[in-house]
C-alpha cells in the first residue's frame, strides 16, 4: 500500500520496553486485545505512538494521559465520505467520545476496567475497521 510506512511489530515491542508510563502492562493488554480483534491488523510507531492499521492506519494510543488508557480510534490520513451522522457504530458500554464524525476516543481507566470491558472496545475495533 503506497504512503503508509509500516514500521515492524519488533519496534513497537522495543518501543513499549522502554516506555515510562504507570499504565504499561494495561497499554500491552489493550494492544493484545487490538490485534485478537482481525488477523489482518497491523502495528506500527506513528505520531510517535503505537499505532493500529488494516490498509490504513485507524487507531493509535494517546500516551500522554497517565492516568487512563487513551485510544484514538480515526479513519487514517485520507478523508473518507461518510453519512452526515457519521460512523455507525454500536456502543453499549458507552467507552466512545466522539470527537468528530470520524474520530471517536476510547478511554479505559485502570487494570479492571480494562477486564471489564476490554471485550466492548475490540467489539467496537471490529466495527470500526469495517470503514476503512
Amino acid at each position: 500500500m503506497a504512503g503508509v510506512r509500516r514500521t515492524p511489530p519488533e519496534s513497537v515491542d522495543e518501543f513499549l520496553r522502554v516506555l515510562k508510563h504507570p499504565l504499561k502492562v494495561e497499554i500491552r493488554a489493550v494492544r493484545q486485545l487490538i490485534l485478537a480483534a482481525d488477523g489482518k491488523i497491523g502495528e506500527g510507531i506513528k505520531w510517535k505512538a503505537p499505532s493500529f492499521h488494516r490498509g490504513e492506519y485507524f487507531a493509535t494510543f494517546n500516551l500522554r494521559a497517565t492516568d487512563s488508557i487513551q485510544l484514538i480510534l480515526h479513519l487514517g490520513a485520507k478523508v473518507k465520505d461518510l453519512p452526515a451522522e457519521g460512523l455507525q457504530i454500536t456502543d453499549p458500554q458507552d467507552l466512545l467520545k466522539w470527537l468528530a464524525k470520524d474520530r471517536a476516543l476510547a478511554t479505559l481507566r485502570d487494570r479492571k476496567d480494562v477486564e471489564a470491558r476490554g471485550g466492548a472496545l475490540q467489539k467496537i475495533v471490529k466495527q470500526w475497521i469495517r470503514h476503512l
